[in-house]
């Protein structure tokens, strides 16, 4: 019977056309292919409704030496700090795109402890984050104002450009006003070879407006003709109220003339010359927003921000009393974060004022994000008194301009980012002392009340260092998590500084507690000081010379992998000096004390302190400006 159907269903086949026979294949074919895209397509619908399962914390071993206790209190504001610097990673699935963006839209974030820069309204969190811009090292003043002319030539042969020059009205700016002004007929004449040189009219018109604690509109309306405006800037009248409020002047000459941008339909281009960050940090989030909104791109020629540090340095002369005084003045100029990443922390012997004035290689936060975000360039006109580095290395190591929700959202996924900010915040609101390294010794008595003395402020260095302890081992754990060089650079320094310095406050008690107990005898009896320097001996315990082998495998790895960068300058400051102690005598010049009452001789050397302090004030100026 199954044979003479089969024979059936041939004859059938055989009798059928060809085109019918095709058509029954290609049928199968496309079945097929529909039941395998089917297949494929099941494991994305199930990973989109699946939930996203923060991972454990292992709690179980941590790096440092187990005998340090965390000091940090419960009720402490750095527990709750939470900006971030990290990198979202944006699926690759469409839809699962869209789902990502909706719940960012829909979490709540706590807002950070530290104040440092306002947190946007809503309306400005839904604005796109579209980063642009860049840090450029162009060579100085003339060579920004080279970059800008490209710039310019590149807008006005797009269409008709109006540019707005804002200049910083502080009595800091002089030379950089003047040196603008000379250069300023230098750029608007090239504009007009290139002109010319192209038969075509590029209507380019320019404002001047200078800002301080006010804004002031040097050319009330916009102008074709330049010939008058180097005189006007010339002639700006300084601002000596020490203030900077930039971001309100750059919201004022956006509003005044957006029309350019929505009626005239021209290019508009905001020109900031500063050497400040600005001390209206609260509304960069508003003024961002607002140019982003009608593409008016901001550009800044200012100085690179120091190395992880609110104050910077600018050397400024001034007149006073028929007498010319030249100082550098502290200038706000950082950091170049949005919260600094580097803990604000002495080296014992000092010699580091250098180091507190290293280049970050990029402008201050505030404006160089309000440069990224509008499409604009921080061109770098100075890099300050300290150590620099190449430009082309530091590129690896960027800022992160991404707003602050975004900081804070990714901040909470790691420990070890969290714990470099705390423990920085902590380094910067309380002073940390270094105890004296000079012990003068007429006589026993003389020698143990120095000694006491100088342990006082060590009991509070070791508190501090301790809490900061207890802050990045919290941390360590997601050390290796880390992906960007900058934080992990960042975290390797902290952690290898802090542990150094403890290591060696530990045995710098140590060594006090012995020479009060039993005093040393000078081997030449013409001494009569001590002197605690570096040695390689740690005498301290196994428990310190522990932490003195973390501290150096810390700040090794940091020379290792960051060469030529801040972070391996100062990993390398700190291992120039070894983490022990030793005893050294000697003699200094020194007028007699001429009692062996300690106390009579402790007033005797504060007396003599005093009278130095005001025989410098007294030879210095009286009234130091602001800039």
């Amino acid at each position: 019977m199954l044979e003479k159907t089969n024979h059936q269903l041939l004859d059938y086949i055989k009798e059928t056309p060809a085109w019918a026979v095709s058509l029954g294949v290609h049928a199968i074919i496309l079945m097929l292919m529909a039941s395998i895209t089917f297949v494929a397509q099941s494991p994305n619908n199930q990973l989109l409704l699946s939930s996203v399962i923060d991972e454990a914390v292992d709690e179980e071993q941590f790096l440092f030496d187990a005998t340090v206790s965390d000091q940090v209190g419960t009720d402490s504001n750095f527990d709750t700090l939470s900006p971030s610097l990290a990198t979202t990673v944006t699926p690759e699935d469409p839809q699962e795109q869209i789902d990502q963006q909706l719940e960012e839209e829909n979490l709540e974030v706590e807002v950070p402890t530290t104040e440092l820069v306002a947190s946007p309204s809503d309306a400005e969190l839904v604005e796109s984050v579209e980063v642009a811009g860049q840090t450029e090292h162009p060579g100085g003043v003339a060579g920004a104002m080279d970059r800008l002319t490209f710039e310019l030539a590149s807008s006005l042969s797009d269409r008709p450009t109006l540019v707005i020059w804002l200049f910083d009205a502080s009595n800091s700016l002089n030379q950089r006003r003047e040196a603008i002004a000379k250069r300023f007929e230098t750029v608007y004449s090239q504009l007009g070879v290139l002109e010319e040189k192209n038969h075509k009219k590029f209507p380019l018109e320019t404002a001047v407006v200078s800002f301080g604690k006010q804004t002031k509109f040097i050319t009330e309306k916009p102008v074709h003709d330049v010939t008058d405006l180097v005189e006007a800037i010339r002639k700006i009248e300084p601002d000596a109220s020490g203030e900077e409020k930039v971001f309100n002047a750059v919201s004022q000459v956006s509003r005044r003339w957006q029309s350019y941008k929505t009626k005239l339909r021209r290019n508009v281009m905001i020109i900031i010359i500063t050497d400040e960050k600005g001390d209206d940090v609260e509304i960069l989030e508003k003024t961002i927003a607002f140019n982003k909104r009608y593409g008016m791109r901001v550009y800044c020629v200012g100085n690179a921000a120091l190395f992880g540090r609110d104050k910077g340095y600018i050397s400024h002369t001034w007149e006073e009393d028929g007498k010319s005084f030249t100082m550098d003045l502290e200038a706000d100029q950082g950091p170049e974060t949005i919260y600094s990443e580097r803990l604000q922390l002495p080296f014992w012997g000092g010699g580091s004022g250098k180091l507190d004035r290293m280049s970050a290689s990029f402008g201050p936060y505030a404006l160089t994000r309000l440069c990224a975000e509008t499409g604009g360039l921080y061109l770098v006109a100075a890099e300050g008194s300290g150590p620099t580095f190449d430009p082309s290395v530091m590129r690896n190591y960027p800022p992160d301009y991404r707003p602050i929700r975004l900081f804070e959202m990714a901040l909470k996924k790691s420990l070890a980012k969290q714990s470099v900010l705390q423990a920085a915040q902590l380094s910067r609101v309380n002073r940390i002392p270094i105890p004296t390294l000079e012990f003068r010794a007429d006589n026993d008595n003389i020698l143990r009340q120095q000694v006491t003395e100088a342990q006082k402020p060590l009991a509070i260095l070791d508190y501090h260092l301790n809490s900061m302890m207890a802050v990045l081992e919290r941390g360590v754990q997601d050390r290796d998590k880390l992906k960007q060089p900058r934080w992990r650079a960042s975290y390797d320094l902290a952690a290898g500084r802090v542990l150094a310095m403890r290591a060696r406050s530990l045995g710098y008690n140590e060594m006090c507690a012995e020479m009060k107990s039993s005093p040393r005898t000078f081997e030449d009896k013409k001494n009569n000081f001590w002197r605690l320097i570096p040695s390689n001996n740690i005498s301290s315990g196994p428990s310190v010379k522990k932490m003195a082998a973390k501290a150096n495998e810390f700040l090794s790895r940091v020379i290792d992998e960051h060469p030529g960068t801040p972070w391996e300058l100062l990993a390398g400051r700190e291992l120039q000096q070894p983490l022990g102690w030793e005893w050294q005598e000697f003699h200094r010049d020194v007028p007699a004390l001429g009692s062996n009452d300690p106390e009579k001789a402790m007033l005797l050397l504060a007396e003599e302190r005093k009278k130095k302090a005001k025989m410098k004030q007294q030879a210095g100026p009286k009234n130091i400006p602001k800039l």
